[in-house]
């Protein structure tokens, strides 16, 4: 069941909306308002959620507050990956989420925090106890990203891609699953933060872990959970067929259901 729809994903960060094009936030603004009425129109009962930020930035909301932005939305969301890309230590997960609230009233979500294993697995172990301390209570939804890590054959969705150096590689080591589908050690501890935690897991087109995926979110007692329909992918012949394949495969959870990435024919500049 889509229990939510999630306006973009982290548009204040270069890797998904480019600011040299829209410094102000202005288009993307115009964008969101469209969007969310949109959905709004379809359903007007569906959650309508602003796309997680990242960084955690209290000015960008209150310039989404400026435009209307918010008036349109019922949450707002942040990411954060404290242990692998962000500049503050895991334990001000508080205080960042303090931040957002002193600029709305709406709730917030988590829609991603995660550690990856590229330096350790127990890291991961360690990262996950903590965020979970910190953060389960605290927020209406919590999002673990991910379950599996992203196949090294694949690209991850940043702006400079391997000249970012290790910063790109730590996004194939996310997962819960390693790449061949076997369990990490965090997967253990993961079970016991269910169902109050749920997962992110971003599928590729016609992605071939659907199906293993579903029984692992089942296993894992996992009730919600969020993905994404690509723009760009509404474009591919059977497009709708799969996204409809994918709402069905994922109907016994509660998804939130985030709709982002330009397909490069309507975009303002080559990306």
């Amino acid at each position: 069941m889509i229990e939510a729809a999630m306006i973009w994903n982290e548009p204040n960060n270069k890797s998904h909306w480019d600011p040299e094009l829209d410094p102000d936030w202005s288009r993307f603004a115009r964008m969101a308002i469209l969007a969310a009425d949109a959905i709004a129109s379809e359903n007007p009962a569906l959650t309508k959620v602003l796309g997680g930020i990242s960084p955690i930035d209290p000015g960008f909301i209150t310039r989404m507050k400026e435009f209307g932005v918010l008036d349109h939305v019922d949450a707002v969301a942040v990411h954060g990956f404290p242990l692998d890309w962000n500049l503050w230590q895991i334990q001000e997960w508080p205080q960042k989420i303090g931040e957002i609230a002193t600029v709305t009233d709406l709730p917030i979500w988590v829609s991603e925090v995660g550690v990856s294993t590229f330096g350790a697995e127990e890291i991961q172990v360690w990262g996950l106890k903590r965020t979970a301390e910190l953060l389960l209570g605290n927020a209406p939804r919590v999002q673990w990203y991910s379950l599996y890590d992203l196949p090294r054959e694949w690209e991850a969705t940043t702006r400079h891609r391997e000249a970012e150096g290790s910063s790109y590689y730590r996004h194939f080591h996310m997962g819960l699953l390693r790449q061949d589908g076997t369990p990490k050690p965090a997967l253990e501890e993961f079970l016991r933060y269910t169902p109050a935690m749920g997962l992110v897991q971003w599928f590729h087109f016609e992605d071939p872990r659907l199906d293993d995926a579903v029984a692992w979110m089942k296993r894992l007692g996992v009730t919600y959970m969020r993905t994404g329909l690509s723009w760009a992918d509404s474009f591919r012949p059977n497009a709708l067929d799969w996204f409809d394949r994918q709402m069905e495969a994922l109907a016994d959870f509660d998804v939130t259901v985030t709709f982002c990435f330009t397909p490069q024919h309507r975009g303002m500049m080559p990306h």
